[in-house]
């Protein structure tokens, strides 16, 4: 039972085998919880590309700390499946995603039963959903975003009725800007968000340059701009795509480390996913005051 920088003492299960079909692999979660506190709210979080359920422990921790019970799954594109571009399950790998996370949206009593008693202790009318990267792009889907196919037509509604809102850490924008790599490999990447109605926070990085988009760092805006309200944005001026790390101290794909912007993202989205929860305004309203006196280290826009 680790004990916390924050002295909260949390609880870690794993793994957990959520039943699929048409998978191939077991679907396994991890769970985080706070070893104490009842009608605890829920995250389901959707890593980023070749992640499993062992990473972003900077955030989940976080969120365990701030009394939210978090469940991981480890999704078919994990480093640890081998599954690359050339494997003909990639380019399905994104519809078994959104799968995932229904499967464990549908199992969540089982999940939490076997997690040490959680199920006594969490506010099932409560969930949220948040994903990083290409999890984002999953997330989306659960909160109401679409897919163009390649005639431009937006796809099935892929959206949870048990997810109540949601965040958005440096997630894709619109297909309309894809390099020719993308186009080839992840054609998947053309959402439609004037669909996703939930309550949302999009997190983006001032110096996000995608290698899979021709456009700038406002490409991860657009899930913010083009989505209806209502939706905040969270934006941060010095931050790439792992916004410090988020995924891990010291990983490989971490070009930008800094502790102190990974606090910022996790504390952002547990003070947001409280106040759109119905649970405590305070630490949003105290997020808020604190970007009005420095423009420099994040601004926050609503809508």
């Amino acid at each position: 039972m680790p004990n916390t920088p924050h002295g909260r003492q949390l609880i870690a299960v794993k793994p957990i085998t959520v039943p699929t079909t048409d998978r191939g692999i077991d679907l396994q979660v991890k769970v985080t919880a706070p070893a104490d506190g009842e009608n605890l709210p829920v995250i389901v979080f959707s890593h980023g590309n070749a992640w499993s359920m062992d990473g972003y422990e900077p955030l989940v921790d976080r969120w365990a700390v701030a009394g939210f019970v978090v469940v991981q799954p480890t999704h078919l594109d994990s480093r640890r499946n081998r599954i690359g571009l050339d494997d003909p399950r990639f380019a399905s790998i994104w519809r078994v995603r959104i799968a995932d996370i229904h499967a464990v949206l549908d199992h969540l009593r089982e999940i939490l039963g076997q997690s040490g008693g959680l199920l006594t202790r969490v506010d099932l009318d409560r969930v949220a959903a948040v994903g990083h990267s290409w999890g984002g792009h999953t997330t989306g889907a659960i909160l109401g975003a679409r897919v163009f196919d390649a005639a431009g037509n937006p796809g099935e509604d892929f959206s949870h009725p048990a997810v109540k809102a949601g965040a958005l850490i440096t997630t894709t924008g619109t297909g309309d800007s894809l390099t020719p790599f993308a186009v080839e490999h992840l054609p998947f990447m053309r959402p439609d968000f004037s669909t996703m109605t939930a309550p949302t926070l999009v997190i983006a990085g001032g110096k996000d340059q995608s290698a899979m988009s021709t456009r700038g760092p406002d490409w991860f805006t657009d899930a913010y701009f083009l989505s209806p309200a209502p939706k905040r944005l969270l934006t941060i001026p010095d931050g790439e795509h792992t916004l410090g790390g988020v995924a891990g101290e010291a990983v490989k794909e971490t070009t930008d480390e800094d502790p102190a912007r990974v606090a910022l993202v996790a504390d952002a989205i547990s003070a947001y996913l409280l106040d759109v929860l119905g649970l405590d305004a305070n630490g949003w309203d105290a997020l808020k005051d604190q970007s009005a006196g420095s423009f420099d280290t994040f601004t926050i826009e609503n809508k």
